[in-house]
């Protein structure tokens, strides 16, 4: 049997960048050589894009150092990587794509667009949904006609922020009494979110928030735990959601750090919840995956009060593979290793 090629993209223009430098090592190892070939590309933080020999350069960082350009040919005729070495350039056909980007430019449907365009198969959702979940605040606008809760908020643009800051806090300070969380609507991994207690990180908050993004979420504070669930289909594969997952942050909240670097952090696969929580976190899950159109992957996040109440946080189309993430964890507690749920993943960008 001929091998297909699969070309798995990492890196990328976001400040998650090194987040999917984590995962892409271990996506690619998940991947099965007996059916396909792989061809690595990654995408420097200021969007160059260099074929990579190894797993090994990846987890070395030498993948930088590489002389060999490579990009992805929008001609659907095509359907290839148009290699650059030493000046002679080559054109290497792809079967399909395996985009381990996360945050903006990779998982925002920037990139998706791209390969709809070229006509070539690629992992997870699509350019709407890529688009939508992307952005927290159009995920909360589509949620509210769910009926799911979620956390309240205020929506503030970057720009009138800066134009009128005392407004801004006014705005703030009117709907919610503090601590209140900052984020950027556009971001993940927690990257530019913040807690402020009071006025003075509020402005600090926002300021920081606005490096990552024009728009910004103020929300108010949730108690509770926070929860996990991973979700896998779409198409004529039925939606499935896997158990659920708690984060024991070992930080004030998960911010970057504590999910990355912090090893006091943990996590805990199908932790007791009250009542029918655990349940009602799968079905509202799957839910708000299919109200935006989701496909193939994602990670849908919530809070769950002590009463038992859930709470939506954000969804995640393209979650994180690093060692400590809490999507491929949450499938193998389900009984699908990493092995077969990459497989499966490969499979639906197929069926698309």
């Amino acid at each position: 049997m001929t091998k297909k090629k699969i070309a798995v993209l990492f890196g990328g223009q976001s400040s998650e960048h090194i987040v999917s430098c984590m995962s892409v090592a271990n996506v690619a190892e998940q991947i099965d050589t007996s059916l396909y070939d792989l061809l690595l590309i990654g995408i420097t933080e200021d969007g160059h894009w260099l074929k990579t020999d190894s797993i090994k350069s990846i987890r070395s960082d030498e993948w930088r150092n590489s002389t060999t350009e490579a990009v992805i040919s929008p001609d659907a005729t095509k359907q290839c990587v148009i290699l650059k070495e030493n000046g002679k350039i080559t054109e290497e056909k792809i079967d399909v794509v395996f985009p381990v980007l996360h945050g903006p430019l990779g998982e925002d449907g920037t990139i998706q667009g791209l390969l709809e365009m070229a006509r070539i198969p690629y992992v997870g959702c699509g350019v709407l949904s890529s688009a939508v979940s992307m952005d927290k605040l159009y995920t909360k606008i589509i949620v509210d006609d769910l009926g799911i809760r979620q956390a309240d908020y205020v929506p503030v643009m970057s720009w009138r922020m800066k134009k009128d800051m005392e407004g801004t806090i006014k705005q703030v300070e009117d709907k919610f009494s503090y601590p209140v969380f900052i984020k950027p609507s556009n971001a993940g991994s927690s990257r530019g979110v913040s807690k402020a207690e009071n006025r003075e990180q509020l402005v600090a908050g926002l300021e920081e928030a606005a490096k990552h993004d024009r728009k910004i979420l103020v929300e108010e504070m949730i108690y509770g735990h926070e929860i996990e669930c991973a979700v896998l289909g779409g198409g004529q594969k039925p939606v499935q959601s896997s158990g659920v997952g708690e984060i024991l942050a070992a930080a004030d909240f998960y911010d970057f750090e504590a999910k990355y670097f912090n090893e006091e952090s943990r996590t805990v696969i199908n932790p007791e919840l009250p009542g029918e929580s655990a349940k009602n976190v799968k079905k509202a899950a799957e839910a708000i995956f299919n109200a935006v159109d989701g496909y193939g992957l994602a990670r849908v996040d919530f809070f769950v009060t002590n009463e038992g109440e859930v709470i939506f946080n954000e969804i995640n189309t393209m979650p994180g593979f690093t060692a400590i993430s809490m999507y491929p964890m949450l499938w193998e507690a389900a009984g699908i290793s990493k092995k077969e749920l990459i497989g499966k993943l490969i499979e639906l960008a197929y069926e698309r």
